[in-house]
């Protein structure tokens, strides 16, 4: 566990610097080129350094263990963390659809070759940002690890989109096609419908488990079958689980017995309890309420 906590740390670590470097050379050359799409990428890049701020504050809280205050733990901070990524994306999304069709009614700039590289570049980094967090993010089912690569995502499609969108103004002005010129800002447009849409996703995720939303069907029914391996019990009357942050809660009600005494149907519980938590690393407790159950 400290092992994965590291490597959560340090890949959030890696993802902050990464922000900082490609926001400052991103605006730069922009500015200095005047390039729309690569400005818009550029600030969105701004927006990922609070966002991942936010995910490493979340991340640190996330794993402080329970308190009088908080006796299920702190994980939903994770869940928050995640939550403000996902806004963090919208406002960018909305930022960089608003520049981009603003800039369709203005003369475009010429393109600039330095640009399009640091937009091939920042493709290319971003991308292996990407598989690295998620891979991480997944192994130890950090919501905002998963909310930090979403986001390296999102700029992998902003400046994919912005590769297109320069490559399209050369090819414009090496064949004269004036419309090709506005390919750096038409591709602005695509990226806002893009990062809009992953920060849309994100947020209804964290907004479900928020709201207490049940794990699965296909990890209910799993838990359903561990308890019902279990010699002793009679018959299971519910299961319920939901997400905390990077843990489970589980909880289930079962009939045992009626005439077993507390001391066994204690041992019934615990075997249960032990039972789910071997097999699903990620469930963090699991309560049992016991239920007589007689023959008749």
């Amino acid at each position: 566990m400290h092992t994965n906590n590291k490597s959560s740390v340090w890949a959030i670590w890696l993802s902050l610097i990464s922000n900082i470097c490609l926001t400052l050379i991103k605006i730069v050359i922009g500015l200095i080129f005047h390039s729309e799409v690569l400005l818009a990428d550029g600030v969105h890049n701004a927006g990922d350094i609070i966002a991942t701020i936010a995910a490493l504050s979340a991340m640190q809280i996330s794993k402080l263990p329970a308190d009088e205050d908080h006796p299920y733990g702190h994980g939903k901070a994770e869940v928050l963390g995640s939550g403000f990524v996902a806004f963090i994306l919208v406002l960018a999304g909305g930022y960089i659809g608003y520049h981009a069709i603003a800039a369709l009614f203005h003369e475009p700039s010429e393109p600039s070759l330095i640009a399009f590289i640091a937009v091939a570049v920042s493709v290319i980094w971003k991308y292996a940002l990407y598989v690295y967090t998620i891979r991480i993010g997944r192994s130890t089912n950090s919501k905002s690890l998963i909310a930090t690569a979403n986001d390296h995502l999102a700029d992998v499609y902003a400046s994919l989109a912005a590769v297109l969108g320069i490559g399209l103004a050369f090819i414009g002005q090496a064949n004269d096609i004036h419309w090709l010129a506005y390919g750096d800002t038409g591709a602005g447009v695509i990226v806002s419908l893009l990062v809009l849409k992953l920060g849309i996703e994100m947020a209804k995720e964290a907004f479900d488990i928020l709201m207490e939303k049940t794990v699965d069907q296909h990890k209910l029914s799993e838990f359903t079958a561990l308890i019902a391996a279990v010699p002793g019990v009679k018959r299971i009357d519910r299961v319920r689980a939901r997400e905390h942050g990077h843990y489970i809660l589980v909880d289930a009600r079962i009939s045992v017995p009626g005439d077993l005494t507390i001391q066994q149907g204690h041992d019934i519980s615990r075997v249960i309890k032990k039972s789910i938590m071997e097999k699903h690393l990620d469930v963090d407790e699991v309560l049992i309420h016991l239920n007589p159950w007689y023959e008749s």
